[in-house]
């Protein structure tokens, strides 16, 4: 590895200006906790931007994590040990383990080439399926279709299906704060929706997450578990199990000043994206996540591409390679959960379309605070690749 250069990292904290201002204000009135004004306005921010090209009224509870959001999501749905819920497979672990806590099952969907996301067909396969082996389909708890690389997925048809067979959608839009299908804010189709604040997403609050929903009493009791789930009494008192998932008034100054920038930061993604594809447009064997329609519109958090070793001559592990020996990160794309040894023996319906993603695909350097310096070593290094 080329140590004399800085790291081009993959996507990095990208402040305002005014983060520290809310922080600032947090200190001096010694708001620390983890409640506050800070969670309540971020809390505002956050529908406020979801809700202004909808006609649905959502709401949002910040919590510690957008793996935090899915759990609390599972437990109002009460899924539970005997349960199934429908997950896509490409995608990472904080997707599936809030199904783990449950001791439900997970049915892992394959990917459509289009969006990459949860494939309508090899979702109606698992419903089908499940009804014909004789189980009730009350026990399938959810359908869990995730957003990936801010990419929304095709929502309309998965929708369609989750609305025939009665069972409620919970989106992993954590990647997806910015992005739209048609003119619905991903985050905004399913019963319930989780966001991610993780250093590495679009706009951060160092960590965090929320849970978004229409139905508000889902969201005022998504804040009571989140706050251990104590009862309205003057001495400690608990009739439910709660979990300590509550983002700080601290982290939520940061979200504010975060969230100032928020359109600006999905521009200059979307930049990002538009500039790679002009650099790879002459370059055979190379494709990119795309937007099928005029109806999708990614935030590009990351721009990702497949490299065809038949077609370039060298595989997506050689190209991660040479961009790693100069100091600048790429990633594979998710290993598909179904292939995860934890979850061996799971049941998967599709075509294997997500094993082919990840073996072929490459994430590359896609902050919002990249710098022309930046971009002329990435692809002096492709140069001479290709």
């Amino acid at each position: 590895m080329s140590t004399s250069k800085s790291k081009i990292w993959l996507s990095s904290p990208h402040m305002g200006g005014t983060e520290q201002k809310y922080v600032h204000e947090a200190f001096e009135t010694n708001w620390i906790s983890p409640v506050g004004p800070h969670v309540n306005n971020f809390e505002e921010d956050l529908a406020h931007f979801l809700n202004k090209k909808v006609d649905v009224d959502v709401h949002a509870a910040a919590l510690s994590s957008g793996t935090a959001a899915l759990h609390l999501a599972m437990v109002m749905l009460n899924v539970k040990l005997g349960d199934t819920v429908l997950v896509q497979s490409f995608t990472f672990c904080g997707t599936t383990n809030p199904v783990v806590y449950q001791g439900a099952d997970l049915v892992f969907i394959d990917s459509e080439m289009d969006t990459w996301n949860m494939c309508p067909d090899a979702l109606q396969e698992a419903i089908q399926d499940h009804i014909k082996k004789g189980k009730d389909i009350s026990t399938i708890k959810a359908i869990v279709p995730v957003h990936l690389y801010g990419m929304p997925a095709k929502m309309e048809e998965i929708q369609s299906l989750a609305d025939h067979y009665g069972i409620p959608i919970i989106e992993d839009a954590a990647e997806a704060l910015g992005s739209f299908y048609g003119n619905r804010a991903c985050g905004t189709f399913g019963l319930m929706a989780a966001l991610s604040f993780n250093g590495n997403k679009i706009i951060t609050t160092s960590g965090g997450g929320a849970l978004i929903s229409s139905d508000k009493s889902l969201i005022e009791k998504a804040k009571f578990l989140s706050t251990q789930a104590r009862d309205a009494a003057v001495h400690y008192q608990h009739s439910e199990v709660g979990y300590n998932y509550r983002l700080s008034n601290v982290l939520a100054g940061i979200g504010r000043g975060q969230m100032e920038v928020l359109e600006e930061r999905v521009a200059q993604r979307r930049a990002n994206n538009m500039r790679y594809k002009a650099y790879f447009e002459n370059k055979k064997g190379v494709s990119f996540q795309k937007e099928p329609t005029a109806d999708f519109y990614s935030n590009y958090w990351l721009t990702a591409i497949l490299v065809d070793p038949d077609i370039t001559g060298f595989t997506r592990e050689v190209l991660r390679f040479h961009l790693e020996k100069e100091n600048i990160e790429a990633r594979p794309l998710w290993k598909p959960m179904h292939l995860q040894p934890i979850f061996t023996g799971s049941q998967f319906f599709g075509r294997g379309n997500c094993q082919k993603l990840f073996e072929q695909g490459l994430c590359l350097p896609s902050g919002s605070n990249l710098t022309e310096d930046d971009f002329s070593r990435i692809f002096e290094c492709l140069d001479r690749i290709f």
